[in-house]
């Protein structure tokens, strides 16, 4: 009796249940909505504390991925998406509950709600890449474009549409918005299946790797050889790519955890605004400009690198940030400018979630995408302990010291400078087949 052949799922239900996971994931880049409420009674948070909760998070999120890599490997990506759904859900609903103290909320926000992402994050990434090997930067750009389109939602409604922290508080807006995720991550995750062995869409032939290791594609480079995680952590190539991230990453990380308290300090200072003022306009920076750009960043930088290689894009990505870092304490101080800055950072910043599991792929192998890409995104839990802490602490420091909106310049000279090494850097690495073979 022959063998019946396994059900194929329409992939594009595979991008619907990514673009849902991710836009709950997201919530994340909406903190800069909650911080300057932090900061009042009754919860009377220091800039450095409200960071330090953004940073855990950050954190736990990368942590967690690495484990999140090695489960779904095993036991498929649905049951691991689907338990971070709940996770998170059940962090930002503990926080709306018991998140009084900062403590509460470095466990509830930082801990539950960071691991909660982290476990639902690399599934929509390892599984589009397999359903998807003839569009990798697109649909990687396109599973990880809701993650910044998410920003927008989160914000808005907390914020300026549903104004749902002047009318609830902060701790009920945490608990609704707890639920929300755990319904939509649970749902999207019904999609999160990986296709039989040896799929390939219609009319595509996979390409034949070089015998150097690179491809004959458009600045591509393609390996002949699935890494597995311990190969992989014994490359130069990999230290070469997880510093890029952890520079590239600090720099965007720092701006979306302070872009609203440097906005309004800026736009006081500069432009004569009233604190009321200069927070709506420091607010829609975040929250339109910063945030859209973020999404469709994702999506372009994504189709870019089907072009010109990741290569190519991560350096120019990485470059172009390190100018516009460099000139954002300049731009900050009209709203105009402030929101060309918001929306340049936004839209590299979220250039790195497409090229970095695209550089992963490309360069260890797409078979273990889900493990490899997990230590890699280590990187970005260390920038985002570096770079929202780091201007936290200068911002505190800055209003101990009487210096005011010059306590921020030093935080955006270090993440320009980060960003343009970055770039440096990427010139250089190479795949390991390649660098093998040009040794």
């Amino acid at each position: 009796m022959a063998k019946s052949q396994p059900k194929i799922l329409d992939r594009r239900l595979v991008v619907v249940g990514a673009l849902l996971v991710q836009l709950c994931l997201g919530a994340i880049y909406a903190w800069s909505v909650f911080t300057p409420e932090l900061q009042k009674a009754p919860f009377n948070f220091t800039s450095t504390q409200t960071q330090i909760i953004f940073s855990v998070s950050l954190a736990t999120f990368a942590v967690v991925m690495v484990l999140a890599g090695r489960w779904q490997a095993q036991s498929g990506p649905r049951i691991v998406a689907l338990t971070g759904g709940a996770v998170l859900g059940a962090g930002y609903i503990l926080a709306g509950l018991f998140g009084q103290s900062f403590w509460a909320q470095v466990i509830f926000i930082g801990l539950v709600g960071g691991a909660g992402i982290g476990l639902a994050y690399v599934c929509p990434i390892a599984v589009g890449v397999k359903w998807y090997p003839d569009k990798k930067g697109l649909i990687t750009g396109l599973g990880v474009a809701g993650f910044g389109f998410g920003a927008l939602i989160w914000v808005y409604l907390a914020g300026n549409w549903g104004h749902l922290i002047a009318s609830l508080g902060v701790l009920k807006v945490f608990f609704i918005y707890g639920i929300i995720f755990a319904v939509a991550v649970i749902a999207g995750s019904t999609w999160m299946v990986n296709p039989p062995e040896g799929y390939a869409p219609k009319g595509w032939k996979p390409p034949q790797p070089a015998s150097k290791g690179k491809g004959k594609g458009k600045g591509k480079e393609t390996v002949k050889v699935d890494y597995m995680p311990n190969e992989m952590l014994r490359t130069l190539s990999f230290y070469g790519i997880w510093a890029m991230f952890i520079f590239s990453s600090m720099a965007g990380l720092m701006t979306i955890g302070n872009i609203k308290l440097f906005g309004i300090d800026a736009l006081k200072a500069r432009a004569g605004l009233t604190a009321e003022a200069a927070s709506a306009v420091a607010g829609t920076a975040m929250a339109v400009f910063y945030s859209l750009a973020n999404g469709i960043g994702r999506i372009v930088w994504g189709t870019v690198a089907d072009k010109i290689g990741y290569k190519l894009s991560l350096v120019i990505m990485c470059a172009a940030q390190g100018v516009v870092m460099l000139l954002f304490f300049l731009l900050g101080g009209t709203p105009a400018l402030l929101y060309l800055a918001a929306m340049l950072i936004g839209f590299n910043f979220g250039g790195n979630f497409a090229l970095f599991p695209l550089a992963t792929s490309d360069m260890f192998g797409a078979k273990n995408l889900g493990r490899n890409y997990g230590w890699v995104f280590t990187a970005y839990g260390v920038g985002g302990i570096l770079g929202p802490i780091l201007a936290g602490t200068l911002r505190d420091a800055s209003l101990k010291s009487g210096a005011g909106l010059q306590g921020w310049l030093t935080v955006f000279i270090i993440c320009g400078v980060a960003c343009l090494a970055a770039a440096v850097i990427g010139w250089f690495v190479k795949p390991p087949q390649a660098a093998k073979a040009s040794a």
